[in-house]
């Protein structure tokens, strides 16, 4: 801890010029005495750190004294603060780390680029949440980034979709889609050992093992997800619905997803009587009967014939519902 906080001073010094023992130790959240300790020690090892005494005194480098990153460059630097991983970062327990990063950074930059890099940190986020939605809570992440880190065995009790499982497992990375975190894992009890995706959400009880395994050195975690979130999307798709919509029916389409929105993108409602028939991928006649109500009456279901009954289905329970 002591030998970060001195690289830290050193970098501080470095960024921000001459600062006062008092604010040295207000960012740290240590004792001036300790601040003036470890100036010592820096001045012991070599560093070039100078007091000024006086009213406006404080320590500072000697001129010309520098900490480069060796091999990066200014605009590889400046590009790393649009990295938009301050918030997931703070939900593993990485935020003093992507601070001590930045602060790193902003020091390999020479001068008359610092404030550009600033200006980029200020001026660009990331919001990886949809609209009226909030991130996933979850609470267990830090603990579950640490496991991953370690290459440490997990048991979980997870809620699926088939009701509550134990799970031992092997934790090979997390991925945030959407505000939504996912953990891949092996399973190690048979369960198959093919890497599988856990919503960290449906984490019920975490036990992180002291047991370390092997991490397979062929596993590439942006490709796996890329391929099983491909996967995911061609095959929930298990059927086929047509549609008569009006233009507004069309933009309410696009709301619906990205191959909806790609559909809705290519057809043209202008023609004819002003209404145009498409055909869009559906989940299940249920989930699809969801969807569609949210189109109202710019648009109308044409088949499959199921689809059309319990249209027609949920239409009359509304109007029950509403009858005056």
């Amino acid at each position: 801890m002591r030998a970060s906080r001195l690289l830290s001073i050193l970098l501080l010094l470095q960024t921000r010029g001459r600062m006062t023992a008092e604010a040295l130790a207000a960012e740290f959240e240590v004792s001036v005495r300790t601040i003036y300790r470890d100036i010592d020690q820096l001045s012991a090892a070599g560093a070039p750190v100078y007091a000024d005494r006086g009213r406006s005194g404080g320590f500072q480098l000697l001129d010309g004294y520098r900490t480069r990153l060796t091999g990066l460059t200014d605009a590889e630097a400046e590009t790393l603060f649009l990295g938009g991983l301050s918030g997931p970062a703070a939900q593993m327990g990485f935020s003093g780390a992507v601070t001590t990063m930045q602060l790193k950074l902003l020091a390999a930059l020479p001068p008359e680029r610092q404030a550009a890099a600033e200006r980029l940190a200020g001026r660009f986020h990331l919001d990886p949440v949809g609209w009226y939605q909030s991130p996933d809570e979850a609470g267990r992440l830090p603990a579950l980034a640490q496991a991953v880190w370690n290459s440490r065995r997990i048991s979980v009790r997870y809620e699926s979709w088939k009701g509550e499982v134990r799970r031992e497992l092997e934790p090979l990375g997390l991925i945030l889609k959407a505000g939504l975190w996912y953990l891949a894992a092996r399973p190690t009890d048979g369960h198959g050992r093919e890497p599988r995706t856990y919503r960290v959400a449906n984490i019920l009880d975490l036990t992180v093992s002291d047991l370390a395994f092997e991490r397979p050195e062929t596993f590439d975690l942006a490709g796996w997800w890329t391929e099983t979130s491909r996967r995911f999307e061609a095959e929930i798709f298990t059927g086929q619905a047509t549609l008569r919509l009006s233009n507004e029916g069309l933009r309410r389409l696009a709301r619906l997803g990205v191959e909806q929105a790609r559909i809705a993108a290519t057809a043209d409602a202008a023609a004819g009587d002003g209404w145009a028939e498409v055909v869009v991928p559906i989940e299940s006649v249920e989930h699809a009967a969801v969807d569609f109500l949210r189109l109202g009456a710019e648009a109308e279901v044409i088949a499959p014939p199921a689809l059309r009954v319990e249209m027609r289905r949920t239409a009359e329970r509304l109007a029950a519902l509403y009858r005056v």
